[in-house]
């Protein structure tokens, strides 16, 4: 186990490094001046000289190979910069927004959870009948549907057409009902069908054959042995959707004007606010590593038979 976290680390390590080399790149072959957009802003006429000191006082006048190796040298330090714009700590900007995000990420997730087990359990049991049906165009829609357009249906039935639910903004419980459903029911969808298949694997094994065989009741059988294996497969795909989670939080956040870090990436990627984009870059490749860590240490919870022997799971 300490092996396998030792080897999960290292890897977080070289990850990081080959995802700021390239962020950094990215960032300056793409089109735009941030001197010239934060002179603009100021609404005064700036001359050459005006541009020259902003940029020596930006340190964008150095060689990109010193640009870079200053801003690694202050990421080892979690030191992120400032923001081009605001002129507040990137640091100070994330802690104000990230747990906004963190709100719609947990309202998601708890939508995906409880639509895609209860109905991923119920078409698995009822194989082939009309919940089986139900759970396969529901599977249906939410591949095909964009998030933005259901975000913008569910806006126009629940607020403008029926004025239940607040379209945009933060505050309540109700302002996370609509983006949360908006993020959560495409992924529900899908883990329902992926549920529903592993636990008919699951199901056709000797052992829950034997289990029947000794009067076991079928839905204990349902949640002990049959949910808990199928979690297995499940939770490996789910590591790779904590990235379809942090990239649809920016089209959601930006949807329902959520305060949150997607919402900040937007306007730091209009105003070429380099050092923010790069720390949401930064800390979202460490949350995608940290995700799958958390996820592998679950499997021996998951299933006892789960064990790790040098970095590798037997």
């Amino acid at each position: 186990m300490l092996t396998m976290i030792k080897e999960r680390l290292i890897q977080l390590g070289i990850v990081l490094f080959l995802l700021s080399l390239v962020t950094f790149t990215l960032m300056k072959l793409a089109p735009g001046d941030p001197v010239f957009i934060i002179l603009k802003a100021d609404e005064v006429a700036a001359t050459t000289a005006d541009e020259e000191a902003l940029r020596k006082e930006l340190g964008l006048h150095q060689p990109l190979f010193i640009q870079y190796t200053d801003w690694l040298a202050r990421l080892v330090q979690l030191d992120f910069g400032t923001s081009l714009i605001n002129g507040k700590p990137v640091w100070q900007n994330m802690i104000e927004r990230f747990p906004v995000t963190l709100e719609l990420a947990a309202g998601s997730l708890f939508v995906m959870l409880a639509i895609s087990i209860p109905l991923g359990m119920l078409a698995a049991k009822y194989e082939g009948k009309w919940l089986d049906h139900v759970s396969s165009i529901l599977a249906l829609l939410g591949a095909s549907i964009p998030a933005f357009w259901l975000g913008l249906m569910l806006i126009y039935g629940f607020s403008y057409r029926l004025g239940w639910l607040p379209t945009m903004g933060t505050g309540s419980a109700a302002h996370l009902i609509l983006p949360s459903i908006t993020l959560g029911f495409g992924l529900a969808a899908i883990y329902a069908r992926l549920l529903r298949a592993g636990i008919l694997e699951v199901l056709a094994q000797e052992y829950i054959r034997t289990a029947r065989a000794r009067g076991v009741g079928e839905w204990r059988i349902m949640y002990k042995h049959a949910l808990r294996a199928a979690l297995i497969p499940v939770m490996t795909v789910f590591g790779s959707s904590a990235g379809s989670i942090l990239a649809g939080s920016v089209i959601i956040e930006t949807l329902f004007s959520w305060p949150g870090l997607g919402d900040m990436v937007i306007d730091a990627i209009f105003n070429r606010d380099y050092p923010v984009i790069q720390a949401y870059v930064m800390i979202s490749g460490c949350l995608m590593v940290m995700v799958n860590l958390m996820i592998d240490l679950c499997y021996t919870w998951i299933d006892p038979r789960v064990r790790y022997r040098k970095g590798e799971m037997m």
